[in-house]
């Protein structure tokens, strides 16, 4: 799959770029793995002198040995005797800065808390002392986000307020996802489109192996996601497990929860048999994984809250297969084929809300959006989208099959909904039915 998007980053980064030969940057990327971080620092730098530093779990001594030997090749300077402290390394890179403009990437810039903590202090040190009269670019990614917000945002941590610039990779947009779906299958339905969305979040890797495979159409993709040598089928636990440490159980038992619809904390906490107070904060705040969803015109301290996991992936994984594990277990693919084709329908009308509620905040010129529903967990509405400045709003309800759309049901939960919360009053209000035809 050719190289799609990501035009606003690509000129973020050269623009970072250029500032580097006058005054050194150094700039931060994150994002979750399989995003494509890699590939787009690459692709940005490919026309500058480049050293691409991969932190691989392996002795200190040994990874310099690696970052030596690219260096030698990249930039044509042999390094007088063997450096065995990235710390050494960096200062004589920092020091070689000032007389030649480079880029330094360092990719998985997290795993030197494995293999070397005191790194992250050294590079502190001679950042500090050289940074002032050097041309360096330097680049860190890092994909896992607690582990990198820990390293430059904790304000204890050494490299706190090093950065000069932060950049966060996030998936493809839904008009990439159509060009790109549209590319490698020119005769794709709204169901494709909507399973693309489904199973991959907009995640670039995840994306190009479907697309590679010649998956482009929701059957296909779920062949592919589905047997016995895919890669998807150990993917939520190869991306969490770092993050989560020894307590990875019990946060996978609450996401699993919130993935089959129990999105309140007391039912969560029935299934979990625990109190999960701190758990939800860290999966919220330090982990990034899930959020907080409020009826829209709450006030932010209501109890009124449903909680969310946001990556679309690991929605499905999940809801699929981490839930039917055991069925993997024996290698009973078909089964759990079987499962997902029964559950389908009412599983991906869920995530075509989340579609919609995504396309209209990536189109549309809005000031809030959100869904809403009462105390008591009534009166629901799909989507409310207000512009505040023209004093206009929607009010729009969703199914995968439009002939089950209502829209005189849903102007009564319009009304009520307005009554409840006096917002509105003088909007001029459009009623709304979305299907799966509207993708």
């Amino acid at each position: 799959m050719r190289f799609y998007n990501r035009e606003k980053e690509i000129a973020r980064l050269n623009e970072i770029r250029e500032l580097s030969v006058r005054n050194a940057q150094f700039t931060v990327v994150t994002g979750r793995r399989r995003i494509g971080k890699t590939q787009l620092v690459l692709r940005v730098n490919n026309d500058t002198p480049i050293l691409y530093f991969f932190v691989a779990r392996k002795a200190e001594s040994f990874l310099c040995q690696d970052f030596q030997q690219e260096i030698t090749n990249k930039l044509g300077v042999p390094i007088l005797g063997e450096i065995n402290s990235f710390g050494k390394l960096f200062e004589y890179l920092m020091q070689l800065s000032q007389e030649r403009a480079f880029t330094l990437i360092v990719d998985e810039f997290q795993e030197f808390i494995k293999v070397a903590p005191g790194v992250y202090s050294e590079i502190q040190h001679y950042w500090d002392i050289y940074s002032q009269h050097s041309k360096i670019n330097i680049i860190v990614c890092g994909s896992v986000y607690s582990l990198m917000y820990k390293i430059f945002e904790n304000e204890k941590e050494p490299l706190f307020g090093r950065a000069t610039a932060k950049l966060s990779v996030r998936p493809f947009e839904i008009d990439v996802l159509k060009e790109i779906l549209a590319d490698h299958n020119a005769n794709y339905t709204p169901e494709d489109l909507l399973a693309l969305f489904t199973f991959t979040g907009g995640v670039a890797k995840y994306v190009q192996q479907l697309m590679d495979s010649d998956a482009t159409t929701c059957k296909r993709m779920l062949n592919f996601i589905i047997q016995e040598d895919s890669t998807f089928l150990n993917e939520g636990k190869n991306m969490l497990i770092d993050e989560f440490g020894g307590e990875y159980s019990t946060y996978f038992t609450i996401l699993s929860a919130i993935a089959r619809g129990e999105n309140t904390r007391a039912k969560i906490e029935a299934l979990v048999k625990r109190e999960i107070g701190g758990y939800l904060t860290k999966l919220e705040q330090d982990y990034g994984l899930i959020t907080k969803k409020l009826p829209i015109f709450s006030k932010v301290e209501t109890k009124n809250v449903r909680y969310s996991i946001e990556d679309n992936f690991l929605i499905f994984w999940f809801r699929f297969i981490y839930k039917y594990g055991y069925i993997l277990e024996v290698g009973n693919y078909d089964g759990l084929r079987s499962i997902i084709d029964r559950d389908y329908k009412t599983y991906s009308g869920k995530i075509l809300e989340k579609y919609f509620h995504t396309k209209i905040i990536q189109s549309q010129n809005i000031t809030k959006i959100g869904g809403y529903w009462n105390r008591k967990g009534e009166n629901e509405i799909d989507l409310v989208v207000v512009n505040e400045l023209n004093k206009e709003a929607q009010i729009i309800e969703i199914k995968r099959n439009n002939d089950n759309i209502d829209l005189d049901a849903l102007k009564n939960k319009g009304a009520q909904m307005i009554r409840a919360t006096g917002e509105m009053k003088d909007y001029q209000i459009s009623y709304l039915g979305l299907s799966l035809e509207d993708c």
